[in-house]
């Protein structure tokens, strides 16, 4: 079992991991509270979850939560999400400093203004936003998609409309090919799948014989073209689960979500490709999201205890609910 990462401006003490989350067990008994856990945060994080997946089915499992607090152990955008679709509930998360660099490429009044702009040129459209986008965006657009039901998402709109997709490009772009609609696209990524060294992808090909390459269609086109299968996160770990015969995968998106890769399809070896830094050339590890990465065993435990940080109720949260409602309920 790993131990606790210490993160960006942390000094966590090591604390036994076992202990941890005996004790996480104990609080969630004393606070009447579930843990929700996103594929990319740690491994032993998502064991001791309640509910663990990918942002879609993280949205609709937050729904069925029957406890009266929900720990969301992923970045803000989805506490955000938790808590607008149980607004009478208690949304704690780990640490509010875990945010989401998509989310963060898409400032609420930059998308309002590029809207108004649209309109005042005579564009009928309809916004489509991906999942990671904070709360206030999500309140400015028609429909919610994620990367396991945005091709069904793109379908509902209108053939008579153009569709503006925020914020993540790379993904926009995939879904153009894949359901022929254009789109405007916003000039969004995201921070770990960008980084994905083109080089490295193909030295892992070289280096182990017969392997496959699965990667999330947030990665550039040029990763994307050396792929054998592109999927979301669950859609990856279902491809995985249907492939009997023992594989070597390259996995290009975040890291952590080969935990879940590996407590799925155990028959397999699964490679994570290195990223690389645009700033000085060197590949690194940076395939781990810094955000996902906040979220520890202790500041579980921590948030729990204290019952703080908390997700606060927002005016703008309600319009928020009535589009996540009809995108990812209905």
């Amino acid at each position: 079992m790993s131990l606790p990462v210490v993160t960006s401006g942390d000094n966590e003490v090591y604390e036994d991991p076992l202990d941890l989350m005996d004790e996480i067990d104990e609080l969630k008994k004393e606070k009447d509270a579930s843990i929700l856990a996103h594929f990319y945060v740690d491994g032993e994080i998502q064991d001791i979850a309640d509910y663990s997946g990918d942002s879609l089915k993280l949205a609709r499992d937050a729904t069925r939560v029957k406890t009266s607090t929900i720990v969301f152990a992923g970045v803000h955008f989805m506490g955000e999400s938790a808590k607008i679709m149980n607004p009478e509930k208690r949304v704690l998360i780990p640490d509010m400093l875990a945010g989401c660099s998509l989310a963060d490429s898409c400032p609420a009044d930059q998308l309002a203004a590029f809207q108004e702009q649209l309109r005042s040129d005579g564009r009928d459209f309809e916004t489509v936003a991906y999942i990671n986008t904070t709360a206030a965006v999500k309140s400015l657009c028609d429909w919610i998609v994620t990367s396991g039901n945005a091709q069904e998402i793109i379908g509902r709109v209108p053939a008579g409309k153009e569709i503006l997709f925020v914020p993540d490009q790379h993904l926009g772009r995939y879904l153009m090919e894949v359901t022929g609609r254009k789109m405007i696209l916003w000039p969004g990524s995201c921070m770990v799948h960008e980084v994905f060294s083109i080089q490295d992808l193909i030295r892992a090909k070289r280096n182990n014989a017969g392997s496959k390459v699965i990667a999330h269609p947030e990665c550039p086109q040029n990763i994307l073209e050396l792929t054998d299968f592109i999927g979301g996160t669950e859609k990856m770990r279902q491809h995985v689960m249907a492939v009997k015969e023992p594989t070597t995968f390259l996995v290009a998106t975040e890291s952590a979500m080969i935990h879940a890769f590996e407590k799925s399809a155990p028959q397999h070896k699964f490679v994570p490709i290195a990223g690389i830094m645009t700033s000085t050339g060197e590949t690194c590890a940076c395939n781990r999201c810094p955000h996902m990465a906040r979220n520890t065993l202790q500041k579980v435990r921590d948030c729990l205890k204290n019952e703080s940080p908390e997700v606060e109720w927002k005016d703008y949260f309600q319009q928020a609910r009535a589009v996540l409602d009809k995108s990812l309920l209905k």
